[in-house]
């Protein structure tokens, strides 16, 4: 159910950032054993705050979307780090059940649904917008977005997907992109977009600096994510 919902004029599709809010649940755990909780939670606010930047970027230039935070906690719905966005609960389960239900939710409201994580604060407006335009390609009915360690950054849909086709995946696994290919490909055809980094684990900070490095156009709060990466790379080599 979609909770919070902040005076936005209702526009033709939806973008929902998955989100797991500090206090209620364990943050970035993996890139934690790596780095530290403190600094875990550092990267993950920065994310967020880069990603809010871009969609709002992106509406400033005409981009037609309307943003919601997809709140894994009930409790959370109204937690004041959310109140930019509305917000939609994830609901239970395990993360296909999860994902099943805010695009249906959305679904119900808006002609196409785009579904990303906070792991990536690399994207930009300009994959926004290739991401709608996907969708709405006659000849297309899905849009992705593959992560390097074999998942996806973002899907984008403008078609009704079975409960069971997104319980068939396994989801953080090096084959979930493959995986969900293979099911939504026989529900309509799937426009790729350009690979990025989903950053999970340590490992991960490099290629997010490159890529962030790699942008044509950024927002402020992007160059903060990059400073921060560099920093944090500086300290492992000393």
């Amino acid at each position: 159910m979609v909770a919070y919902a902040p005076e936005i004029a209702p526009l033709k599709d939806a973008l929902a950032i998955f989100v797991k809010t500090p206090g209620f649940s364990p943050i970035k755990t993996r890139l934690a054993h790596g780095i530290g909780v403190a600094a875990a939670a550092e990267f993950y606010a920065l994310a967020i705050t880069a990603i809010a930047a871009v969609v709002r970027d992106a509406i400033a230039g005409g981009i037609d979307v309307t943003p919601y935070w997809a709140v894994a906690e009930y409790a959370a719905l109204t937690h004041s780090g959310w109140r930019e966005f509305q917000t939609v609960w994830q609901g239970h389960g395990e993360l296909g059940d999860r994902l099943e239900h805010v695009h249906r939710e959305l679904r119900a409201q808006h002609e196409g649904v785009l579904l990303i994580g906070a792991d990536s604060p690399q994207i930009s407006s300009a994959h926004l917008a290739a991401a709608l335009a996907a969708v709405h390609d006659p000849a297309a009915r899905f849009a992705m977005g593959r992560a390097r360690d074999g998942g996806f950054w973002l899907l984008g849909s403008r078609a009704e997907i079975p409960r069971h086709v997104w319980q068939s995946v396994r989801y953080s696994d090096s084959n979930t992109a493959s995986e969900l290919h293979r099911v939504l490909g026989t529900l309509g055809n799937i426009v790729y977009l350009p690979q990025l980094t989903d950053v999970d684990s340590a490992n991960d900070l490099p290629s997010l600096r490159a890529e962030l490095a790699a942008l044509t156009a950024t927002v402020p709060e992007q160059l903060a994510v990059s400073q921060w990466v560099i920093s944090r790379l500086s300290d492992q080599r000393n």
